[in-house]
């Protein structure tokens, strides 16, 4: 294992209260539903991909172009950023401060997770995804209870990461073939 990180906004049962797939086996549908909160931030999203490949997609886009279902997805809220663009209701430096993760999705497909080491707006960390980790496409995971399991940097719990926590993604370390 690479890392782990919380993947999405769930329940108190702790189950995802949208689109979810695991190994192509999906355990949640898709939710395009209205609601309070930040998953229910229009528009949301969906991150998913196979084979390596990942995407982030607006759910309505996702609901209306994928058809094959991905070896892995997880529905959150809000999108950060939309082509570039922030998410239309984020401000650039709004009151809201927590622990924040998301998800960008570079041009080759490859994902960039990002989590803060201290309290951020949601304009700050969706800046630093359009401007420093350079996506277009990018999905807030979760804050408050965000959490990441790092072995190569000793983070592993405590203050910062503790907490209940529903999907989780686990990223695992890709094993080069040798050259013949």
């Amino acid at each position: 294992i690479a890392f782990a990180v919380n993947g999405g906004m769930y329940g108190d049962d702790l189950k995802p209260i949208g689109y979810y797939v695991e190994n192509g086996e999906r355990m949640a549908e898709l939710n395009r539903g209205d609601g309070t909160g930040n998953f229910y931030m229009k528009p949301n999203g969906v991150f998913f991909g196979s084979g390596g490949k990942w995407q982030v997609l607006g759910s309505n886009t996702f609901f209306n172009t994928v058809g094959d279902r991905p070896e892995f997805g997880t529905q959150s809220g809000p999108l950060l950023l939309v082509d570039g663009k922030l998410h239309p209701e984020i401000q650039d430096n709004g009151p809201s401060r927590a622990i924040r993760n998301g998800v960008g999705v570079d041009a080759k497909g490859r994902a960039h997770f990002v989590i803060s080491g201290a309290p951020i707006s949601f304009g700050q960390l969706a800046r630093y995804f359009r401007d420093d980790v350079k996506v277009a496409q990018a999905l807030y995971l979760d804050g408050g209870v965000s959490s990441l399991w790092d072995p190569a940097t000793g983070r592993q719990g405590g203050r910062m990461d503790g907490g209940r926590v529903g999907p989780i993604i686990v990223v695992t370390k890709r094993i080069e073939k040798a050259a013949e």
